[in-house]
């Protein structure tokens, strides 16, 4: 009973920084982390909740475990196969089939090392295995993909995280992320499960809300994409006069940038929603941090075919960023300097 309440008060006070940290602001990277913590806090108080079928527990959770690690390679080989069909084999489109060979190239490794102590006694010595480069060569690249991993896990939980909390449901105004058009001048799917969700949005408000699609004109296209989202909004609904348009912007910090702009132009509240495809929320409200907008990100669904993929360009993009790549590559540098301390000493 004693370990029950001390593991409960452990993960309670775990829990209860992470939405203190959330309800301040939902765009800090450090609350991907603070969440995978407090998700672990849960188990053992779990364990020891379980009291006499403890044993059962574990064998669940190592279980739920293992099978993720050898299916979650081939569900990203397969999607990135079924990627380069659906849409054509640009890099973007092949990210989650390269993410999946890599891992399962990793777990091979781990595998072949685990294997190998197997030998020991009869081939070789337990020192000369541990101090052979093969060896060391094996477990560092194990231990990236395996680090890699961790830090793409963590993220995506949070993105996750971020759809299934509750956010309030009035509005003044609702800025709408364009995207590609189709033909130069429809909207895509992408965009058009955007523009839908805004018009939910403006129809459940009961507020006076003013939609800003926000998008300019690519070298192909005809109109620019908050032309072509003004005229969708416009055939389903939705008063022109509850319609500004932002028709500069050319990148999502533009969009942001150059939508602030017309808010800072009028009068009156000012309550923002940014809506998005779900993977790219965190991001957006990222960059409306950067310049001083206060804002609710709000996320469309996706095929579930394209989110892998669309995922893992967000956690590039976000771990491109000067702080986020010292930060990333200094945990490594510090992961692979361990083992091989450990394993050469």
């Amino acid at each position: 009973m004693k370990s029950t309440i001390i593991t409960g008060l452990i993960a309670l006070f775990c829990w209860t920084v992470f939405f203190i940290m959330l309800s301040r602001d939902r765009s800090r990277y450090r609350n991907c982390y603070m969440l995978f913590i407090a998700l672990l806090s849960l188990f053992p108080f779990f364990y020891y909740l379980s009291g006499s079928y403890e044993f059962y527990y574990v064998v669940i959770v190592v279980d739920t475990l293992l099978i993720s690690l050898l299916i979650v390679p081939f569900f990203l080989i397969f999607n990135g196969v079924s990627m380069i069909r659906r849409e054509g084999r640009q890099l973007k489109h092949m990210l989650s089939l390269v993410l999946g060979l890599v891992i399962l190239l990793g777990e091979a490794v781990f595998f072949v090392i685990v294997l190998s102590f197997s030998f020991v006694g009869d081939r070789f010595t337990f020192e000369e295995l541990i101090h052979s480069w093969p060896f060391i060569a094996g477990v560092l690249f194990s231990g990236t993909v395996i680090y890699g991993s961790m830090a793409f896990l963590i993220f995506m939980i949070y993105i996750l995280f971020l759809q299934i909390i509750p956010r309030r449901k009035e509005f003044d105004y609702v800025i709408i992320h364009g995207a590609g058009l189709l033909q130069g001048d429809r909207v895509s799917r992408l965009l058009q499960a955007r523009l839908d969700k805004a018009i939910a949005v403006y129809r459940k408000d009961p507020t006076p809300t003013k939609l800003i699609p926000s998008g300019g004109q690519g070298a192909d296209e005809t109109v620019s994409e908050a032309e072509a989202m003004k005229r969708y909004l416009v055939e389903h609904g939705v008063p022109e006069s509850d319609i500004l348009l932002e028709d500069r912007s050319k990148t999502t910090l533009e969009n942001l940038t150059y939508s602030k702009q017309i808010l800072d132009g009028r009068e009156g509240k000012k309550c923002t929603a940014l809506v998005t495809s779900n993977y790219h929320v965190y991001r957006a409200l990222r960059y409306s941090k950067k310049i001083g907008l206060s804002c609710t990100g709000i996320g469309s669904r996706v095929a579930f075919y394209y989110w892998p993929s669309a995922l893992i360009r967000e956690f590039i993009a976000i771990h491109l960023e000067p702080k986020h790549a010292v930060m990333f590559f200094g945990g490594w540098l510090v992961c692979a300097a361990g083992v091989l301390y450990l394993l050469l000493s």
